[in-house]
C-alpha cells in the first residue's frame, strides 16, 4: 500500500484527465467528419448510399460501444497491423461518434422546409451549391446545440477504453486504487474530474438552444 495524499491523488488523476480530453477531442473531430461525409452520401438520395449508410448507423448504434472497442482492438490486428491501445480507440470511438452525429445532422436537415430545395432548384444551383449555400446554413444552426450536447456522452465513453489497456481517467482511478487502498477518495475524485469536464459543456448545450429558439 501506497501512502497517497488527497492532492497527489488528484494531481495524477488531474494529468490522466489530460488523454482522456484528448481522446474525446480525436473521436468527436473524426466523427464529425466520416459523419459529415456519410451525411452528405445520405442527402444524395441514391437508394444504395441510403442503404449503406442506414446499416452503418443501425450497427454502430445498435451494438454496444464496449464490443466495437474490443473488435477494434483485436480485429485491426488480423490485417497485419501492429496496433495499440490509443489506435484502436480512436478509432472505435470515432466510428461510433460518427454514427450518432450523421443521424443527428440528418434530423436537422429534415427539419429545413421543403420549400428552401425547391426554392434553390429554382436558382438552377447544383447539388453541392444547394447543400453549401442554402440548406446546410440553415441546418447547422439547428444542430449546433446536439452536437455540442452530444460531446458530453463522447468523454463519458471514452471511460470504457479503460478495458483495451488505454490509461485514461478510469483506468488511471483503477490503477490508484489499487496501489492505495482507497476506492471511496479515488473515485470521488474521478466523479469530480468527470463532472468537470461534462458540466460546462452541458450547461452551454442548453445556452445554445435557448439562443436558437
Amino acid at each position: 500500500m501506497v501512502d497517497f495524499s488527497v492532492w497527489d491523488i488528484f494531481r495524477n488523476l488531474l494529468l490522466a484527465a489530460r488523454w482522456t480530453v484528448v481522446l474525446s477531442l480525436i473521436a468527436f473531430i473524426g466523427g464529425g467528419l466520416v459523419g459529415l461525409a456519410l451525411l452528405v452520401a445520405r442527402l444524395t438520395k441514391s437508394p444504395w448510399a441510403d442503404r449503406l449508410v442506414g446499416g452503418y448507423v443501425q450497427l454502430f448504434q445498435g451494438t454496444p460501444l464496449l464490443m466495437q472497442l474490443f473488435l477494434a482492438y483485436f480485429g485491426i490486428a488480423l490485417f497485419g497491423i501492429k496496433t495499440s491501445a490509443w489506435v484502436a480507440a480512436s478509432v472505435a470511438l470515432t466510428l461510433y461518434t460518427s454514427a450518432f452525429l450523421t443521424e443527428i445532422w440528418r434530423g436537422c436537415v429534415a427539419a429545413i422546409p421543403r420549400g428552401q430545395w425547391e426554392a434553390a432548384q429554382s436558382l438552377a444551383l447544383s447539388f453541392t451549391e444547394q447543400l453549401r449555400y442554402v440548406v446546410l446554413p440553415q441546418a447547422t444552426r439547428i444542430a449546433i446545440p446536439p452536437t455540442v450536447g452530444f460531446l458530453v456522452q463522447v468523454i463519458k465513453g471514452t471511460a470504457l477504453a479503460s478495458v483495451i489497456g488505454f490509461i485514461e481517467l478510469t483506468k488511471a482511478g483503477t490503477m490508484i486504487t489499487n496501489a492505495t487502498f482507497k476506492p471511496f477518495v479515488v473515485y470521488s475524485c474521478v466523479a469530480l474530474l468527470y463532472f468537470a469536464l461534462c458540466f460546462p459543456i452541458s450547461l452551454y448545450a442548453k445556452t445554445l438552444e435557448r439562443k436558437m429558439r
